[in-house]
């Protein structure tokens, strides 16, 4: 018997991207018209990053297929080349489940590999987050996924508004709004000490006390910089005296520099103020993110869903300088002076009001509703050229 129900290939490249698509993939779950495919790739898999995967997996999710697409190094080269093999991947993957859509999200290149083989297989591409811009490679990459989709759902009505401006046609703009705020709104905003204690190493932190938490990615574009950056963070950050929770950086050129700093720093100190975690569950991490007196480097939660809680943050450097923010947010250059004097500043301050700018909490539905209904097609065109519509 035929199934007669539309697939869609949501594809998961990270721990950051699973956590913004798993209010997603739980809607197209439970709609009796669709049929939900998962693909992983990128660090999904990757045992030094704790194998975000298996979360996928104890949330009920089967994994229908992977790409395993990441060389190591962590240099612009292996990212060039990681995306070259992941277009090869995904067009196996996706010629093997056939899929009537393929969901992405984000800006990331192993999305990109996976939208350039969708493209070119005749697959309708739905794009999440388009629109945006930041300070990296990774708006570049954004922007090509945008040119390479069918239909987009952006986070914000500015970014609704740069997609109209970059010549998508407003009929193909399915709706607004980030469905990681969905998630965030469901958060238990209690905290205990397994939840901060229970996974990472080093400094134990005490719930009860104001304690940081601090992610800094490589900035691709300014590659060769990332260590003075990190250590000027570490610095600024053992100079406060508050507990941190630092999380681990992304795979991005850059990446093992940035670890290098943070373990020679854990080695020489006696490190009473930092604990450093590899990965989490996202509901965990954004209690921890409502939770925290300050968020501090360079992570695009920290503009995105620090907002929906008015969560105090101290954006460094260029990584997210350009990015739509809430007025939780206060952009310092990478030192440690004008870290430690932003922090000092915004703890002061204390919980902003909330902001529904990336969502109001109830994005996922209005996406997998547009999902269920739209037209599908595989030639798209400029909305200034007079084409039949989609």
């Amino acid at each position: 018997m035929t199934d007669e129900r539309r697939k869609v290939c949501v594809v998961l490249v990270d721990r950051s991207n699973y956590g913004r698509l798993k209010p997603v993939m739980k809607a197209i779950q439970e709609r009796p018209s669709l049929l939900l495919q998962t693909v992983v790739t990128g660090t999904m898999e990757l045992r030094r990053f704790d194998q975000p995967v298996r979360e996928a997996e104890r949330d009920g999710f089967t994994i229908d297929g992977s790409v395993q697409m990441e060389l190591e190094g962590s240099t612009p080269v292996t990212m060039a080349k990681s995306i070259g093999i992941g277009v090869t991947g995904f067009a196996s993957e996706l010629d093997r489940l056939g899929p009537a859509v393929v969901l992405v999200i984000g800006d990331r290149y192993e999305a990109l590999a996976a939208v350039i083989a969708a493209a070119y297989m005749n697959i309708t591409v739905v794009h999440v987050q388009g629109g945006e811009v930041s300070g990296s490679i990774d708006e570049s990459a954004r922007h090509a996924i945008t040119k390479l989709a069918h239909y987009h759902f952006p986070s914000t009505l500015r970014a609704r508004d740069y997609l109209v401006r970059m010549g998508e046609r407003p009929e193909t703009i399915l709706g607004v709004g980030c469905p990681s705020s969905d998630l965030a709104r469901c958060v238990d905003r209690s905290i205990t000490d397994d939840v901060l204690n229970g996974i990472g190493e080093g400094a134990e932190i005490d719930q009860l006390r104001p304690f940081i938490l601090a992610t800094y990615h490589p900035t691709t574009t300014e590659y060769g910089a990332e260590q003075g950056e990190m250590q000027a963070m570490l610095d600024a950050l053992t100079s406060l005296g508050i507990p941190s929770l630092l999380f681990s950086p992304n795979i991005d050129a850059g990446a093992e520099r940035l670890s290098l700093v943070i373990h020679r720093y854990i080695l020489r100190t006696e490190n009473r103020l930092l604990r450093f975690v590899i990965n989490m569950s996202p509901e965990n991490y954004l209690k921890i993110l409502a939770l925290s007196a300050c968020a501090v480097g360079n992570s695009s939660s920290f503009v995105r869903d620090a907002s929906y809680f008015g969560t105090p943050v101290v954006l460094v450097g260029n990584r997210q300088r350009f990015r739509e923010s809430a007025d939780n947010v206060v952009n310092v250059p990478p030192t440690a002076t004008a870290i430690r004097r932003a922090v000092m500043m915004q703890m002061a301050h204390g919980v902003y009001p909330a902001s529904a700018l990336y969502g109001d909490g109830h994005v996922s539905n209005r996406l997998v509703d547009a999902i269920e209904s739209l037209k599908l097609y595989s030639q798209k065109h400029l909305a200034y050229v007079d084409e039949i519509q989609p």
